[in-house]
């Protein structure tokens, strides 16, 4: 999980750098890697360095595997699309988004991943819901998870695979329906690239808090 981004979805930018590589699949033991059906979870997040959580209102398309963050005041959106490797990151004051890949491939800490290691570590309980508890061994150290049985993460805390550290941990979870539209940016607002210039006021900066 890359805690530290999720400042970036206060200030806008939440996911520039949310990534968790999609590998190979393996034979071990391991949690459901993404939610079986449509749900919102409203998460507390805390990067190890901020003295306290912000929340991110994290939604999953089952069908497409696909996940959108949004900030709490509406300023920004975040949208992946694992299958396709994309990220699109959608600016509601400027009515702007821009889409790429990431060079080194798509992650972020609201799904899992299958080049993590996986250890069950017995069963939990999180916003009133079961889980599954489960130890994560990366290359930069371990982390552990609650996990719901049909794949939600429910709380997480420790080093994710690029060796920072955080927590996040479900405040909500609401199942139902979610409309395809959410997971594209609205028909009417204008693609940047990296070679346009972003419109006043909508760096990483412009909705930032102290």
């Amino acid at each position: 999980m890359t805690m530290v981004q999720v400042k970036g979805v206060a200030a806008l930018s939440l996911v520039a750098g949310m990534v968790l590589g999609a590998g190979a699949a393996s034979a071990q033991q391991h949690p459901r890697l993404s939610p079986a059906r449509d749900v919102t979870v409203v998460y507390s997040v805390q990067p190890e360095k901020m003295p306290k959580p912000v929340q991110a209102i994290v939604q999953f398309k089952a069908e497409g595997d696909k996940l959108r963050i949004d900030a709490p005041d509406h300023a920004g959106s975040t949208i992946l699309d694992r299958p396709a490797q994309r990220v699109t990151l959608i600016m509601n004051k400027q009515r702007v988004y821009t889409s790429f890949s990431p060079k080194h491939g798509l992650r972020n800490p609201f799904m899992l991943d299958m080049t993590m290691q996986y250890a069950p570590d017995g069963t939990g309980s999180v916003a009133g819901m079961a889980c599954d508890k489960w130890t994560i061994t990366s290359p930069h150290g371990k982390a552990t998870a609650c996990v719901t049985q049909d794949g939600v993460i429910l709380s997480e805390e420790g080093v994710d695979a690029d060796g920072l550290h955080g927590k996040l941990e479900a405040q909500s979870v609401t199942y139902g329906p979610l409309a395809d539209t959410l997971f594209q940016p609205p028909a009417d607002y204008q693609q940047i690239t990296a070679q346009m210039p972003i419109p006043h006021g909508a760096g990483p900066q412009s909705s930032a808090k102290p």
